[in-house]
């Protein structure tokens, strides 16, 4: 036996049972030597447990040689799975079932794949490391197909880090039905931060550029205060304009600035992966 699979006794089932149900999920599988759905049901049990790695404790009670556990739990047919949640059974079935049946039940029970990683993140952002949280959360993001909830903590983050048009691109693509009061202050405070980010440099900056978008050095110097700022992709955008127009500016200072910045902003990082394909695509 393991730390997530047990065989129950009068001895333990108090405590596997009952105490340890407050602590995770408790699935008993009642079964009997001479009952043959048990023979496909058990090992089911044991395999999910297996995947699961202590999420849930899997209880096997042997209903013959522990009536008494049975009869307590109202159990009247072999096979039975029960679970039992905070001290309680919260549900269950009698007889075979197929994996996939199993699978969904347990899942209302169980945390889900990315939990962890949206306490990584949310962790992080408790102490105020929003650029620490991005990657946990994207990819909670990704693998819960983009759950509302981790959409809306995601593009806070992404907010906080100054990344405002990957924000708003997220925030663009949830449903109408899903605008909620979160959504709404999260585009308020996007259109502070966006606001906030104009500062007299680089709207400076940005005018001359505007009157001369030919004049590298100043979309140098503004592409290195966008970075400097958070604001990465419009810096790292000005960086290739600039290698668009000369691949060795101010002796690779362009080409520099921006593998410095996708460097930043980390291994995995999808803004990154686009950069650094723009800037493979201009060397080769």
């Amino acid at each position: 036996m393991t730390d997530y699979i047990v065989n129950i006794d009068e001895t333990n089932a108090s405590a596997l049972l009952i105490e340890e149900s407050h602590k995770r999920p408790v699935v008993v599988d009642f079964w009997a030597e001479w009952c043959e759905p048990c023979k496909v049901l058990t090992p089911l049990l044991e395999k999910i447990a297996t995947e699961y790695q202590g999420a849930f404790l899997l209880a096997k009670v042997n209903g013959d040689e522990q009536q008494g556990i049975a009869q307590q739990l109202g159990v009247r047919n072999l096979p039975t799975v029960m679970v039992i949640k905070d001290g309680q059974p919260a549900d269950g079935f009698a007889g075979a079932q197929t994996e996939s049946f199993i699978r969904e039940m347990l899942a209302k029970y169980l945390p889900k794949p990315w939990d962890a990683l949206v306490k990584v993140g949310l962790e992080s952002m408790e102490k105020g490391e929003f650029n620490e949280a991005l990657a946990p959360l994207r990819q909670a993001w990704t693998d819960s197909q983009q759950m509302h909830e981790i959409t809306i903590t995601y593009a806070h983050a992404l907010i906080e880090s100054l990344r405002l048009d990957e924000a708003q691109t997220l925030l663009d693509g949830v449903r109408k039905a899903d605008q909620d009061a979160a959504y709404e202050q999260l585009l308020a405070q996007l259109d502070i931060k966006r606001e906030a980010a104009k500062s007299p440099e680089i709207e400076a900056l940005e005018q001359q550029l505007a009157n001369n978008p030919d004049d590298l050095d100043v979309r140098y110097q503004l592409g290195v205060q966008y970075t400097n700022n958070g604001q990465f992709r419009d810096g790292m955008e000005h960086f290739v304009s600039i290698l668009r127009n000369n691949l060795d500016y101010k002796e690779g200072a362009a080409k520099r600035m921006l593998l410095e910045s996708i460097a930043s902003l980390g291994k995995g990082d999808p803004l990154a992966a686009e950069y650094q394909r723009k800037l493979y695509s201009l060397l080769h």
